[in-house]
């Protein structure tokens, strides 16, 4: 059976009717958006019980000056950005770049613009927040940009989810693509790149994230080093309610890389941290970071 075969065989119906539903999401006013994705998140909280116990194990770890009380509410907000998160992916795939333009606010636009000026291309560090996918799209069509791209393990998925990223332009490549990576970046294109997944392998070391020690790739600091691209530092916030989203684009980090692959990854993670601190709740709380929930 070819892969397209594949793709419209039975067995996926299912997945193609649930992609039918999001494009038809796409076409609700906003307020009911918000409160379908809410809802599909407070499912989600209700039947991924191993999802939701490592959100409260990390919020445990990560935010231990609060109450108990106060890091629940912070698990239920959580939960009810990654309901969001998944409609607005819908609408960054499928809304057109006009409709994208009108609900963003992009500040340090300019501090990219420079440092593409130096002709060595540009590493945009940041985290997988959940409005990641609108974040990207609405970098793509304000700059050309190279993603780092992850297969899908549902050929439905893995197709529409390509698809979409690819519409408004812009390249992506393989995770582990280190090569295709630094060739993008001496063409002195803008590479997307997210290095807060818990890492075990080589290039890891065990450094702080929000005090307590994680496993991180050291990529970011050797990426840096390769290419000479400065790196800098991007956050996406959903702003409450108004259907707007801001982007920020900070300096470049300065004298990075160090030398250090420790010390640079515990500096990551400390800009990562600092981002993440803005909206807590648009972080991606239920990816276990500090790799304590191992499949046995």
């Amino acid at each position: 059976m070819t892969a397209a075969a594949k793709e419209f065989s039975p067995r996926y119906w299912t997945s193609w009717l649930l992609i039918g539903l999001f494009r038809l999401f796409t076409l609700l006013p906003w307020r009911l958006q918000l409160g379908l994705g809410r809802y599909i998140g407070r499912v989600a909280r209700g039947v991924a019980r191993r999802r939701r116990e490592i959100t409260r194990h990390n919020l445990g770890l990560c935010f231990g000056d609060m109450s108990e009380a106060e890091r629940k509410r912070l698990a239920a907000d959580h939960f009810a950005s990654l309901g969001i998160g998944l409609i607005e992916a819908a609408n960054a795939w499928w809304k057109s770049p006009a409709w994208l333009r009108r609900h963003m606010h992009i500040e340090g636009l300019e501090q990219l613009e420079a440092a593409l000026g130096e002709g060595r291309g540009a590493l945009l560090l940041t985290a997988h927040y959940t409005t990641l996918e609108m974040g990207a799209q609405m970098l793509g069509i304000s700059t050309p940009t190279t993603g780092v791209y992850r297969h899908h393990e549902n050929p439905v998925f893995d197709r529409v989810m390509h698809a979409g990223r690819l519409a408004h332009g812009g390249e992506l490549l393989e995770r582990g693509d280190l090569r295709g990576l630094l060739r993008a970046l001496r063409k002195g294109s803008t590479v997307w790149f997210a290095p807060d997944q818990a890492y075990i392998g080589t290039h890891s070391a065990e450094v702080p994230f929000f005090g307590a020690p994680a496993p991180t790739n050291t990529a970011t600091a050797r990426i840096a080093a390769a290419s000479r691209a400065p790196v800098l530092p991007f956050h996406v916030e959903r702003l409450s309610g108004s259907g707007r989203y801001r982007i920020t684009i900070e300096p470049p980090l300065q004298d990075f890389p160090s030398g250090d692959d420790r010390a640079d990854a515990a500096r990551v993670n400390a800009v990562l941290e600092a981002g993440i601190r803005r909206n807590p709740a648009q972080y991606l709380w239920s990816h276990d970071r500090f790799k304590h929930f191992r499949r046995p």
